[in-house]
């Protein structure tokens, strides 16, 4: 069972992350994935945003639970410095 130290922990690691490129994997069901490169744009106390950008030059933000990432409903790659480090 997932604990309350393992939601903070995943909290502090988005909120490090903001402005930070990384790539999104959503899971909509029956295996449907929504895989795209954005921005952490910001952190709040239940959710953070993502700034997607498409070739149409509009912009698109979502957000997502600290919870989404915690039941794997969302992952997290962060493209720092040509490296990637998972976030889960």
């Amino acid at each position: 069972m997932a604990e309350k130290s393992d939601l903070f922990q995943i909290k502090k690691s988005i909120e490090t992350c903001v402005g930070e490129r990384v790539q999104l994997k959503a899971n909509k069901g029956r295996k449907k994935a929504f895989i795209k490169e954005g921005v952490i744009e910001n952190s709040y106390p239940s959710i953070f945003i993502i700034k997607f950008e498409n070739e149409y030059e509009t912009t698109r933000r979502v957000s997502y639970s600290y919870t989404d990432v915690l039941t794997k409903a969302v992952e997290l790659v962060i493209c720092k410095d040509d490296k990637t480090i998972r976030v889960s």
